[in-house]
């Protein structure tokens, strides 16, 4: 069974930082591309970062020069380093990743940006 935990979200005024971690398990970690994506209320989920199974990474306009994505294969923990953060970060985090034909998602962790 695929599974992906989601931990590190919390709390954190405008301009702080978090890290949030995946950590996975059902899959040859080292093999698989990871994404981070998030959903604000009343907003449809919406990609922030990927990384390859190389360690290429791409991420979203809003995520370019505030948040890195990052992958530890002897831990099959993916992390996204987000910095400068700003009240609309506020979302729930996923972590995702696919094998074969479909695509595996965690349960999400709250990350709320407010003063």
């Amino acid at each position: 069974q695929v599974q992906l935990v989601e931990s590190g979200g919390g709390l954190v005024q405008p301009g702080g930082s978090l890290r949030l971690s995946c950590a996975a398990s059902g899959i040859i970690f080292s093999s698989h591309a990871m994404g981070w994506y998030r959903q604000a209320p009343g907003k449809q989920r919406e990609l922030v970062a990927t990384i390859t199974n190389g360690g290429s990474t791409n991420y979203a306009d809003s995520a370019k020069g505030r948040f890195t994505i990052s992958r530890d294969n002897a831990k099959n923990t993916v992390y996204l380093q987000m910095n400068s953060l700003k009240p609309e970060d506020t979302a729930v985090y996923y972590c995702k990743t696919t094998r074969g034909w479909r695509n595996y998602w965690g349960q999400g962790t709250q990350v709320t940006v407010s003063s």
